[in-house]
């Protein structure tokens, strides 16, 4: 079988909505984040592509500006008449221009024929300049030739990483032609270089055709094996964005020489700020969601929950009071709730009036039931004593006979008392007495009893015949088999707004399921019929909280504990 949880109108109704409008917010979040990271990409995009646009312009205006430089070193070069001049124009050249190390005339064999910078440093002996490179030389772009960065290695005490720029020009002094070279040390590009920044961590380098670096912010790094870079497949990559892996890049071809400049930035930068502005926008949009929801929910339950929350709260009252219970119809503007409160309304009356048919026909039907009770009770406790005198008569005991029939007369004087169900508990105590009495006629030697009465409760009012019963059931099945003398104790006091008429014996005691099956005898047995229905007119009377209970252990013996009201004299009535 399923079990169906239950759920409150209210609950169902935000949730829904709740569940509704979070579900199209996170959709919603949803594709703006695509959108989001496409715009972010597209950003990217674009700063790299100015980052480097910017960076190859700079690079470009630079390498122009030296070709220029170079130009016109030649033109200055071209009519000198001695060697020591040629020397002056050089060192004047690298003393104005700060990126300017060295300028330097080979012949077509590579040989150094002059030089010259503003150090004074001295040319090693038989020193082999690495910025002559004869595969560079003997194909000059454009007219010019450059190398990638190296160190220059031509003077003593001196080693720059320098780039050189060469060009072809006739010489009047050397009478051949010549290649004019200048060493200049980048270093005016590697700081702007340095500063380019694409991103957070992003950053532009200058690779040839070759994919050699021609220069990296972290050069070092990559000397030292730290820091890799896939310079050959990124050199053979075509200009524009090309989205790898994990990196962007950005290339771009100079017109100026052979040089690109290639532009790094990193996917997860933009995807960790997606996410970041997903994650703020999903917060936010919740918190949202939420406020609308409690908005909705408010104005739903003003027209919807509120008259269904009242009608619950109606039948709540009805069910704890129907009787005394007043329903005014809810008008409501809502008309299915106004008509559901109007048959409401109806249905309280109709169920008040069925209510008190049955009311009445319930005392008629608990004043027959009780006369039933009683005559079976009477009857029973008779034939059990008329026994005993017809026993005492047998015996010629005729003295104790007589006392025998005053006990039983005046016990039948309380029990008539004047056709009254209700006695005080005083005369209560009394019949019982007077059945111990006679009882202990019959039972000479064989069991002992005794009273111990809180004197308070005695003025309170009980039903009659009441201990009886459960002394003569100690008497018949506790005591009566008994080699010992037995032992009866009745115990009266208060528990409470009750009070516990308890009667105790010693005898043979009982089973637990002995004790559940005396107070579940049916009226067509036979014997202990008197304990059933002492407990059923307790219950009738006072309810269900009121009866007996029988606590038992057998060879130990029994204790039954008869709970009823305190009733004072004059109450009786109302029960």
């Amino acid at each position: 079988m399923f079990k169906h949880n239950k759920i409150k109108l209210s609950a169902l109704i935000i949730t829904t909505v709740v569940i509704g409008i979070i579900f199209s917010t996170l959709v919603s979040t949803l594709f703006f984040g695509i959108f989001y990271e496409k715009s972010m990409f597209n950003s990217a995009y674009v700063s790299s592509r100015q980052a480097v646009s910017q960076a190859g312009e700079t690079v470009s205006n630079y390498v122009l500006s030296m070709k220029n430089r170079l130009d016109s070193l030649c033109n200055e070069t071209s009519n000198l008449k001695s060697n020591k001049e040629l020397q002056n124009v050089a060192a004047s050249a690298s003393k104005f221009e700060d990126d300017i190390y060295c300028v330097m005339i080979y012949d077509m064999q590579g040989n150094l024929l002059s030089n010259g910078n503003d150090s004074g440093e001295k040319v090693k002996e038989n020193a082999t300049n690495l910025s002559f490179d004869k595969s560079l030389y003997s194909n000059l772009k454009d007219g010019y030739a450059i190398s990638q960065p190296h160190v220059n290695t031509l003077y003593q005490n001196s080693y720059p990483w320098v780039v050189t720029i060469a060009t072809k020009e006739y010489s009047n002094l050397f009478s051949q032609q010549v290649f004019v070279a200048i060493d200049f040390k980048f270093s005016s590009i590697a700081k702007y270089i340095d500063k380019v920044s694409i991103g957070q961590r992003g950053y532009c380098y200058i690779v040839n055709s070759k994919g050699e670096i021609i220069y990296h912010p972290q050069q070092q790094m990559l000397f030292s094996g730290l820091k890799e870079e896939n310079t050959k497949e990124v050199s053979a990559l075509s200009d524009g964005i090309h989205r790898k892996r994990d990196n962007i890049y950005n290339i771009l071809s100079l017109d100026s020489c052979s040089w690109k400049i290639v532009g790094v930035s990193f996917n997860d930068e933009i995807t960790q700020a997606v996410k970041n502005q997903v994650v703020i926008g999903s917060t936010f949009a919740i918190l949202f969601s939420l406020f609308i929801s409690v908005v909705i929910y408010l104005l739903l339950s003003r027209t919807v929950t509120r008259p269904v929350r009242r009608l619950i709260d109606s039948m709540q009252k009805f069910e704890k009071q129907a009787e005394s219970f007043e329903y005014k119809t809810d008008m409501s503007n809502v008309v299915e709730f106004k008509t559901l409160s109007k048959s409401f309304e109806h249905m309280v009356l109709m169920i008040q009036s069925l209510m008190e048919k049955v009311h009445n026909e319930e005392i008629v039907l608990r004043k027959t039931e009780l006369k039933a009770l009683q005559a079976q009770i009477n009857p029973h406790f008779l034939y059990n004593t008329l026994d005993s005198i017809q026993w005492m008569c047998e015996q010629d005991n005729s003295k104790d006979a007589v006392k025998m029939v005053g006990a039983l007369a005046k016990l039948f004087r309380i029990s008539i008392s004047h056709g009254n169900e209700f006695i005080t508990i005083n005369d209560e105590l009394k019949h019982a007495e007077s059945y111990l009495i006679i009882q202990s006629y019959r039972y000479k030697n064989q069991f002992t009893y005794s009273f111990d009465v809180d004197k308070s409760v005695l003025g309170y009012m009980c039903n009659k015949i009441t201990i009886q019963p459960f002394i003569e059931n100690a008497i018949y099945h506790g005591l009566d088999r008994m080699v010992d003398e037995g032992e009866i104790k009745i115990i009266a006091e208060r528990r409470g707004k009750d009070i516990a008429i308890i009667v105790k014996d010693n005898g043979l005691g009982m089973t637990e399921e002995q004790c559940k099956t005396i107070l579940q005898k049916d009226r067509s047995d036979s014997k202990g019929i008197g304990v059933k229905n002492v407990n059923d007119r307790l219950k009738i009377y006072f309810g269900e909280e009121y009866g007996i209970t029988i606590e038992s252990e057998l060879d130990v013996g029994t204790t039954v504990t008869i709970k009823i009201p305190k009733i004072e004299k004059g109450q009786e009535n109302e029960y």
